[in-house]
């Protein structure tokens, strides 16, 4: 990235060159942002959850550049548009691939998660199967046990 942030309040543009230094800003915020996306991506995809986590700090401040660049943009959309359309299409066209990417990137995340709540479940009816009496109750059926006697799973998240 280039220069320093923009002004985070969405104060109008009054100018052709502020414009173009805050669209060159989000510009490179996007690919950034992009960058660290694709990235987690993969590293979910390959099962490096704890190496996509450490992305987390990146991505996050990226975002807030992201929405405060977004937000400046949005208030001075009459100005754009009546002084750069051009340069307005281009970012608006940017923008929609730029959130197809993110819509893969969440669907690669929501995946993971369903795949690791599916496997936790499963960890879990596994154990309260084993840590139920095996034998028959009084109808001579096999007994199940209640949801109330299911001893809670717990997870240690430092390895």
């Amino acid at each position: 990235m280039t220069g320093p942030a923009p002004q985070a309040s969405p104060v109008a543009l009054d100018s052709a060159p502020e414009a173009e230094l805050l669209i060159g800003h989000i510009a490179d915020v996007m690919d950034a942002l992009l960058g660290i996306v694709e990235e987690e991506t993969a590293l979910v995809r390959a099962g490096k959850l704890a190496a996509a986590a450490a992305l987390e700090p990146s991505k996050q401040e990226l975002s807030q550049l992201y929405l405060a660049d977004a937000t400046r943009l949005r208030a001075a959309q009459e100005f754009l548009a009546r002084t750069m359309p051009d340069v307005l299409e281009a970012l608006r066209k940017r923008h929609e691939l730029f959130h197809a990417l993110l819509q893969v990137n969440l669907t690669v995340l929501a995946t993971a998660h369903a795949v690791s709540e599916s496997i936790m479940r499963g960890v879990s009816n596994e154990l309260a199967r084993k840590a139920t009496p095996q034998g028959y109750g009084a109808s001579g059926r096999s007994v199940t046990p209640s949801p109330a006697s299911l001893q809670p799973l717990t997870v240690s998240r430092v390895l």
